[in-house]
């Protein structure tokens, strides 16, 4: 049974773990702001709008402007399962931040995280 309380989650309390998970590695907010604009196409002042409002982590994805083509690159798994093998589309898009944020956290350089050609 696929569990979408996630989805409901306010993206401002997941904004903010993202960003303790890699503070606390010693990687920054400007690190994973770049991450998210990336992927997720927004720009700052809309990223900075959304980690102070209501919106939830579903209507985050489902905005965003232009999820980069370039995700599709991203392998690998979180919480024990393959991300490029997840079936529900939400559910992928959200483990690909993960992903990505546990790159950053591993020390992973950031242009290799952002699948810089």
């Amino acid at each position: 049974m696929e569990d979408t309380r996630i989805y409901q989650m306010r993206f401002s309390k997941i904004y903010q773990l993202l960003i303790d998970k890699a503070n606390r590695k010693g990687r920054t907010k400007n690190e994973v702001d770049e991450i998210i604009r990336w992927l997720t196409g927004y720009c700052q002042t809309e990223l900075d709008q959304l980690a102070e409002g209501e919106s939830t982590y579903a209507a985050f994805f489902e905005g965003a402007p232009a999820m980069n083509p370039h995700r599709k690159l991203i392998k690998g798994t979180v919480c024990g399962v393959r991300v490029e093998a997840i079936q529900q589309p939400l559910m992928q898009e959200i483990r690909y931040l993960d992903k990505l944020i546990d790159e950053l956290a591993k020390g992973k350089a950031l242009d290799r995280i952002l699948r810089a050609e």
